[in-house]
């Protein structure tokens, strides 16, 4: 079981999730932990993250079994679950 940020799912929430992570996000790692640059990766590392489909694709063709994800907060993050004897 992994819980990652992933990709949103609902249309017309993505400019606003934009707005948010590239705006808000690195400005508060600025202001909190005075770091501005780790915040900006952070959300750059999330837009490159494989959307949902495909990383259960790669989870699958990793050997896992009954591979499934379920989105939470409209898909911006969700759970992927597989299993491997």
């Amino acid at each position: 079981m992994v819980l990652e940020f992933s990709h949103v799912t609902v249309p017309g929430l993505q400019q606003l999730y934009d707005a948010y992570s590239f705006g808000v996000i690195p400005a508060l790692g600025q202001a909190v932990a005075n770091d501005r640059a780790s915040y900006q990766y952070l959300v750059e590392s999330i837009r490159r993250f494989p959307r949902q489909e495909e990383f259960s694709e790669m989870i699958a063709s990793a050997g896992f079994r009954s591979v499934s994800y379920e989105n939470l907060t409209a898909g911006v993050v969700a759970i992927h679950t597989g299993f491997k004897l």
